[in-house]
C-alpha cells in the first residue's frame, strides 16, 4: 500500500470514530492492511488496537461499505466481534470452508444466548449486537448499508502467528511505498516484540 492511501484511510476512519462518538486513546496503536491483495477498496481493514495484555486485547476497527476481511479463523483466540456503528454481515463456517459443509447446522453465542447457524450462512448483527467465536470458527464480514465501526474483544491476541487463513496467499500485515510522510505509526512499522519476537496487534 502506499503510505498516501494508509494516511487518507486513518483520516478517514478518525472522522468515522467521532462522528459515533469513540474516543481513541492518546497513542493509539494504528494497523491497516490490505491483506496482501493490493486493493484496499475491495480486501481491507483499519484497526486501532485499544488494550493489549497478555491475557486479553480490545480493538476498535474500520471498513468501508462492501470491504471484506477475508476469510479466517485463529489458534488460539477467542473473540466477540460487535457492531458499534452500522450493520456487519458475517459469513461463517464451523471449519474450514469446503461445499461438503454448506448447509451443516452448528452454534455460535450471538448477544450472550446460543443461535443455531447454517454453515456458509449469513449472520447479520445490527449496532450493538456481538457474536462470539471460538478457534476453528470460520469468519470473513463486510459490512452493509455503509460505513461500520467494529468492535472486538479477545482473549491475548498474536497476529503473527494466531492468524489461519483460508486462502494461503492472503498475509496479515501490507508492505508499504512511502511515497509520502507517515502520519501515524503502524504495528507494522515497528520492530518486532514480544515472545519469540512476534508482533502483537
Amino acid at each position: 500500500m502506499k503510505r498516501s492511501a494508509i494516511n487518507r484511510i486513518v483520516r478517514e476512519a478518525k472522522a468515522a470514530f467521532a462522528s459515533a462518538g469513540w474516543h481513541l486513546p492518546p497513542e493509539p496503536r494504528w494497523d491497516v492492511t490490505d491483506f496482501g491483495r493490493g486493493d484496499f477498496d475491495c480486501c481491507g481493514l483499519l484497526l486501532v488496537n485499544l488494550a493489549e495484555e497478555p491475557e486479553y486485547c480490545e480493538k476498535l476497527m474500520y471498513a468501508r461499505e462492501g470491504q471484506l476481511t477475508p476469510m479466517h479463523t485463529h489458534r488460539l483466540k477467542k473473540e466477540d466481534i460487535i457492531a458499534r456503528h452500522g450493520r456487519l454481515a458475517l459469513e461463517l463456517w464451523p471449519g474450514p470452508p469446503a461445499e461438503k459443509l454448506r448447509g451443516e447446522r452448528f452454534r455460535v453465542s450471538v448477544n450472550g444466548g446460543p443461535r443455531e447457524l447454517e454453515a456458509g450462512g449469513l449472520l447479520v448483527l445490527e449496532a450493538g449486537e456481538r457474536v462470539t467465536l471460538t478457534p476453528g470458527i470460520y469468519h470473513a464480514f463486510r459490512p452493509e448499508g455503509g460505513p461500520c465501526v467494529i468492535g472486538e474483544v479477545s482473549t491475548a491476541n498474536d497476529d503473527l502467528n494466531d492468524n489461519i487463513f483460508a486462502d494461503p496467499d492472503i498475509g496479515r500485515f501490507p508492505g508499504v511505498e512511502e511515497d509520502e510522510p507517515a502520519e501515524v505509526r503502524l504495528v507494522s512499522d515497528r520492530p518486532a516484540t514480544g515472545p519469540g519476537g512476534a508482533r502483537h496487534g
